[in-house]
């Protein structure tokens, strides 16, 4: 009987950072088989040595220094990438493909990256304007009918109407990055449909995984009463997840095992006592075709015992997919 195969979407907030914190335990003691990250930002040649441990590391940099880089760790090299700049870099594992120290198939070490040409045949109008900021990686798993994608949606910004001096902790603009966040979303939501569609045309189940920075449902803050004119729990945010998810087209993984329960919760801010008394949000996602969701057996939040062990202000969403035998 084969084991279930084990995903995770995870906002790292700095990779280096997260090692010094405890990312190599954390991945370690959980050994999923798929993880997909977001704010990874760290140049390739500057990635900590075997901080991915045994698995292979897909990663797309983005061209913005410092911020955002997205990846995808696998346990085989992925049958196929692709990436909206047409370009990433492969990472081999620790122990390379022949065991510890052996250089990999391309003649790299573990721990160096390979480039690698990863174009899709077209984009999705609206979608060039953010090709190189490193906010989206898509792979085709080797040993199964999957496409699994890490996503980093922008975190926005208020619109002008709700711009009050004096009661934001960033000066008004206008709402430029609303606005910005809006044409993202739009975007996002043609470039999804395409992706989903070729997925299933090629025999392959579509997952979507990462950081949206929208909580969908008062279930997903813990103040909601007090969060609808904040940045993430805006009406029009909300009902654009609407628009994405649905029974035929992608599945909200988490909620629909916990159920209608209050979190649990994937971020909480640095500041105050808001980790120490769980006042957080659920913006990390698994977004799955059905098919593919209702294999899932297990489903949770890696939140930290401690504010002192956080390795990052989110925390790995992880969801265990029985797939039984489904193999390509």
């Amino acid at each position: 009987m084969s084991s279930p195969l084990r995903v995770a979407s995870y906002n790292v907030n700095g990779i280096r950072a997260a090692q010094r914190r405890g990312f190599e335990q954390w991945l370690a003691r959980r050994d999923p088989d798929v993880v997909a990250l977001q704010e990874v930002r760290c140049p390739v040649d500057q990635v900590p040595e075997g901080v991915f441990g045994h698995l292979h590391a897909t990663y797309e940099p983005g061209q913005i220094p410092g911020r955002n880089g997205v990846a995808v760790l696998t346990r085989e090299p992925p049958a196929a990438v692709r990436t909206w700049s047409g370009q990433a870099w492969a990472i081999p594992s620790r122990l390379g493909p022949g065991g510890p120290h052996t250089p990999g198939g391309d003649g790299t070490q573990p721990g160096e990256g390979s480039r690698l040409d990863t174009p899709f045949a077209t984009l999705a109008r609206g979608i060039s304007r953010y090709a190189d900021e490193g906010r989206y990686v898509e792979v085709d798993l080797a040993d199964r009918p999957l496409t699994v994608a890490s996503l980093y949606l922008p975190k926005g910004g208020l619109p002008v109407e709700l711009q009050k001096p004096g009661r934001m902790r960033e000066a008004p603009d206008g709402g430029v990055k609303h606005e910005r966040k809006l044409h993202f979303m739009d975007a996002l939501a043609r470039h999804v449909t395409r992706s989903r569609k070729a997925a299933r045309d090629a025999g392959r189940e579509f997952l979507l995984m990462g950081d949206l920075n929208i909580a969908h449902l008062t279930h997903d803050v813990r103040n909601w009463r007090r969060s609808h004119q904040a940045e993430g729990f805006l009406p029009v945010e909300r009902e654009w997840i609407d628009t994405l998810i649905g029974p035929r087209t992608l599945v909200d993984v988490l909620r629909r095992q916990v159920g209608e329960v209050d979190g649990p919760y994937s971020w909480w801010s640095w500041m105050g006592q808001a980790f120490t008394n769980d006042v957080g949000w659920r913006i990390d996602y698994h977004l799955a075709t059905p098919g593919l969701a209702r294999t899932a057996v297990a489903a949770g939040v890696d939140r930290e015992p401690s504010y002192e062990e956080r390795v990052s202000d989110h925390a790995p969403v992880v969801v265990d997919y029985d797939l039984g035998g489904w193999t390509t």
